[in-house]
């Protein structure tokens, strides 16, 4: 099943998708729906008005989380041809709800950093509460999986060593376009980032040093994961800031974020103008 959440006077409305056709459901949103325990069934039955997907103004999947954990350092094979050692725990730093954007709006590019760089990652979707969660209890607890794109500005992120400032800049962080729940996609098939036709990080999302029941089990051990959380998995090699020369976003380019299987983002860029 693949689920979205759709812009409409007023608000956001959670759909079923199948095909190019959408059928609303009776909640706000993917994130409301997912607090309800029926929310597989009631997704499922779901008979409600039906629309193009093509017509839709499509949102953060989860417009509002509770958290967004995110992991760096996680594709081995980066890890590896950058000659580090694998890490034993993974590296751990938070976003806000207020840094997510829709999977087709525009990244604008703050007057405040001139080195802002692209980071596509598989995102975990929670559907169930679970605090110190068993590998049983984690898997259980993952609703489904969706594409975002870490957007990082690499000056603030650098100014000191911690990262959050560099990570969790107001609506830079595409999310979506669906949720396709587990039955319908694992991990494995290939993700890449796509800047003006050119390919610049292609890679398994099977690559993954630590995966999806692991960094549940992890990230539950400290907090408690609610429906609707998000954790984004890491990114491959292939990022702007390890190149050379090194290479960053700019005004009028055109990025394009996909998983197989799970869809893509496709999100113009553009230079944020400051009175």
């Amino acid at each position: 099943m693949k689920l979205v959440t759709f812009r409409v006077p007023g608000g956001h409305r959670a759909g079923r998708l199948d095909g190019d056709v959408v059928t609303e459901i009776d909640a706000t949103d993917v994130g409301q729906l997912l607090s309800r325990e029926d929310w597989q069934e009631v997704a499922a039955v779901a008979s409600g008005p039906q629309h193009s997907l093509a017509d839709l103004d499509l949102a953060p999947v989860v417009p509002e989380p509770s958290k967004v954990i995110c992991v760096g350092l996680n594709y081995r094979q980066h890890i590896l041809e950058m000659g580090r050692d694998l890490p034993e725990h993974p590296t751990l730093f938070a976003k806000f709800a207020d840094s997510l954007i829709g999977p087709a709006d525009t990244i604008v590019l703050p007057p405040e950093d001139d080195a802002i760089d692209w980071e596509a990652e598989l995102v975990i979707v929670i559907g169930t509460s679970c605090r110190r969660a068993s590998a049983g209890e984690a898997e259980a607890a993952i609703a489904g999986y969706t594409v975002a794109n870490d957007v990082s500005m690499r000056t603030w992120q650098f100014r000191t060593r911690e990262w959050l400032q560099g990570k969790a800049w107001e609506a830079s962080t595409p999310v979506g376009p669906a949720v396709v729940t587990p039955d319908e996609w694992s991990p494995g098939p290939t993700i890449r980032t796509v800047l003006n036709d050119e390919t610049m990080q292609e890679a398994p999302t099977g690559d993954l040093v630590h995966g999806p029941v692991d960094l549940v089990r992890y990230v539950s051990t400290m907090t408690t994961l609610r429906p609707g959380d998000l954790i984004l998995t890491g990114t491959p090699g292939g990022v702007g800031h390890a190149r050379t020369p090194s290479r960053y976003l700019v005004d009028g380019d055109h990025l394009v974020t996909a998983i197989d299987g799970l869809g893509e983002l496709s999100n113009p860029v553009v230079a944020e103008t400051v009175d």
